[in-house]
């Protein structure tokens, strides 16, 4: 059972709330009890911990990042990723698998939890995307009552779908679930052979386009599909300005829709690819300059609901190779928090609270779930973060076995320090 604490003059970042202040926290059992200035009644065994100049906000939430074990162990680990999320303030993780075919089915999904159970030590609280398709391959609509019973958080294949025809009969037979429908908006049709999106900078530095009609044609389809049946869609990392164009129309005709962009897109667009780092090939693809902005200023007006990791490891081995072969994706939940908040939370392009609803209400929302609240009565779901603190991206900072990181051997600002989550013993990093 986690101590009793009194957390004193912390700066408070509750989003629920709107609450940005300098407040004392008390906890006990794992509940929060008491919220307050100065606060007085608190029993004399209680340990004080002094705040000040830390902020304490709820825990972050991911809406998808990838599951290498079982299959991929070299990678990473189950255990690794949930060292990855505590390092990086989530309390939260919701998985689709690298491995196709091992979320399509109640006994894999039994088998996961399992193995879950047995990280030692404290951990995030893990929730599960069920396939849509058998196997991930787009072909045959999986048993979804039966995942549903199974308790997955929603439903999402982390792949393209691009039967019309099926993906029709999945929003027409998801209208029952009452449960997320998650869709990664990409036609590989126009895609091609392409790893970088269209652009100046791409034709410039010889990587094969991708059109932003890749995405938009999708989103568009989608979107039209969500017209018909009241099914509860989420638009998976949008990185186009015309998605969110699509996406802020559909919202304002009542779609029942949610969207999330990744936290990659936020920071880097696709002058960055002038050094050719294999952990920036992504997919979707970085956007243009302007995509970026478009981006920022959406999960800002709440067009897009949520900032998703996608968190994709990797070994060495797989991503040091040239641009054009690596695979796809990159590491995340132990860094995008602290680079968020460095540049846009410290530039003043983003208030603190703006932030935190792209990576903890926003997310959980769009899940179906409850947002964390720093609130008396509530369940303690908390991080405490020092955003003066600075440490250098390395194999020993890292928490996880894959290094695939975009900022690895540099400097960042801003590193969680503790986190309670329920009734367990409190996380510290070391």
């Amino acid at each position: 059972m986690s101590e009793s604490v009194v957390i004193r003059r912390a700066r408070v970042l509750d989003p629920e709330s709107g609450c940005d202040r300098i407040l004392d926290v008390w906890l006990q059992a794992g509940r929060i009890e008491q919220v307050g200035v100065d606060l007085t009644s608190i029993p004399s065994d209680c340990r004080e911990l002094d705040a000040e100049g830390l902020i304490l906000a709820p825990g972050l939430v991911d809406l998808y990042s990838y599951s290498a074990e079982p299959g991929f162990e070299e990678r990473e680990t189950l255990q690794g990723l949930s060292r990855a999320a505590l390092a990086g303030g989530y309390t939260r993780l919701a998985l689709i698998p690298q491995q196709r075919g091992f979320f399509d089915q109640p006994a894999g999904l039994a088998q996961l939890r399992g193995l879950i159970e047995r990280i030692p030590g404290p951990r995030p609280q893990f929730f599960f995307w069920g396939a849509l398709t058998q196997g991930s391959a787009g072909e045959q609509m999986t048993q979804l009552r039966e995942l549903q019973q199974a308790n997955v958080i929603g439903f999402a294949d982390g792949y393209p779908l691009n039967d019309d025809r099926l993906l029709r009969r999945i929003l027409e037979y998801g209208q029952g679930l009452n449960l997320p429908i998650a869709l990664y908006g990409c036609d590989r049709r126009l895609m091609g052979e392409g790893v970088a999106r269209d652009s100046a900078d791409t034709l410039r530095l010889g990587l094969s386009p991708i059109p932003a009609s890749a995405e938009t044609a999708a989103v568009a389809h989608i979107l039209e599909l969500a017209a018909e049946f009241p099914t509860p869609v989420h638009l998976m990392g949008l990185s186009t300005a015309r998605s969110v164009e699509l996406v802020a129309a559909a919202k304002g005709k009542g779609y029942p829709i949610t969207a999330s962009t990744l936290w990659t897109h936020l920071l880097w667009d696709t002058r960055d690819l002038r050094e050719y780092d294999p952990n920036l090939h992504l997919d979707p693809p970085l956007g243009t300059p302007s995509d970026r902005q478009v981006l920022r200023e959406a999960v800002k007006s709440g067009t897009i609901d949520a900032i998703a990791i996608g968190h994709c490891p990797y070994t060495y081995e797989e991503k040091t190779v040239a641009f054009s072969q690596s695979p796809p994706g990159t590491l995340g939940l132990d860094v995008a928090m602290s680079l968020l908040w460095q540049r846009l939370v410290m530039t003043e392009e983003w208030t603190p609270l703006e932030l935190w609803q792209g990576l903890s209400s926003g997310p959980a929302q769009c899940l179906g779930q409850r947002p964390a609240a720093i609130a008396p009565n509530q369940p303690a779901e908390l991080i405490l973060f020092d955003p003066q603190v600075s440490w250098t991206v390395n194999r020993s900072s890292l928490s996880s076995q894959a290094q695939n990181s975009p900022v690895l051997q540099q400097r960042i600002t801003g590193r969680v320090q503790q986190i309670w989550c329920g009734d367990a013993q409190p996380w510290e990093p070391g």
